[in-house]
């Protein structure tokens, strides 16, 4: 005898914001009729953090002390112990989006390091001769977007041999010097960062021009911070040998899942970003900031 279990939201793209409430079905389908013990619904919204392989040994006091931290936690009985009919059932469900306490309900971010998750979970046990069916569906969480203008702050950069970092041998470098401007050190972090890019010269020809975005996260305690960057998305604006003096757009829309405002708790950290170099960006609720 098989049977299914489903969760579908009433929301196709799953996002929702603190105060609303969470509305969809139940879905149970199976041939013929079902006994069960109960159903119940869990709403869970957790932050996992772990620490990357360079950072074992040098905080061993904290890798050992790695726990999930729990946002909210909340469960409802969806229907009591009884017998579903064959075919298809569905079952409506309303979960409030609410905290309790003093505890924040932070923007659904999928990093490396911190990852911040909202999941529903559907449970249906079964006798002790069948085998107890769960279904995990993942939810969306957004803040408010802020209500006024930002105010813009364009920013016009260099990039010569000598602006960049990490550079062993530097004299073996070709010349070459580049111009740019970014129209806004503040935006909303649902807009694009904008602007434009001159290759001014360059002794040796241009094969690829890219922008490279870089999240930094942070997890530590009393014991320490370890603090790692990785590679959220790389996108090329130009190809080939590129006229010198011609402007080149700066286009780059940020990964909603992959960026967050910028969180800072006693835990964990994620609130740096960086566009190539050199460089720095900085998540501010809601909004994203360039520092040069």
């Amino acid at each position: 005898m098989s049977c299914t279990l489903d969760i579908r939201l009433k929301r196709a793209n799953k996002v929702y914001h603190e105060g609303e409430v969470l509305s969809g079905v139940v879905v149970i389908t199976s041939k013929d009729p079902t006994q069960h013990q109960g159903i119940s619904l869990t709403m869970e919204g957790t932050v996992n953090l772990q620490l990357s392989a360079k950072s074992v040994g040098v905080f061993e006091a904290f890798y050992n002390s790695v726990k999930p931290i729990q946002i909210i936690n909340s469960n409802i009985e969806v229907l009591k112990p009884g017998k579903l009919p064959s075919g298809k059932t569905e079952i409506p469900f309303e979960f409030p989006l609410h905290v309790k306490g003093n505890k924040v309900l932070y923007e659904t971010y999928h990093g490396v390091f911190v990852n911040i998750q909202y999941m529903l979970r559907c449970d249906m046990r079964r006798s002790l001769l069948a085998k107890d069916l769960t279904k995990n569906c993942e939810f969306i969480v957004h803040s408010l977007p802020q209500k006024g203008k930002l105010s813009s702050s364009p920013v016009n950069f260099t990039v010569t041999p000598d602006s960049l970092q990490n550079i062993r041998e530097r004299g073996s470098l070709p010349k070459f010097l580049i111009r740019g401007r970014l129209n806004s050190t503040n935006c909303f972090i649902t807009h694009p960062l904008t602007g434009e890019l001159v290759v001014e010269s360059s002794e040796v020809p241009v094969k690829s021009i890219e922008l490279q975005l870089v999240r930094v996260e942070t997890c530590g305690c009393a014991e320490g911070y370890a603090r790692d960057a990785t590679e959220i998305q790389n996108i090329q604006i130009a190809e080939g040998d590129i006229c010198r003096g011609l402007p080149i757009p700066i286009y780059m829309v940020f990964p909603r899942l992959f960026t967050c405002p910028t969180l800072e708790t006693t835990n964990f950290k994620v609130g740096e970003y960086a566009v190539s170099y050199p460089f720095l960006i900085t998540v501010s609720e809601n909004m994203l900031m360039l520092v040069v």
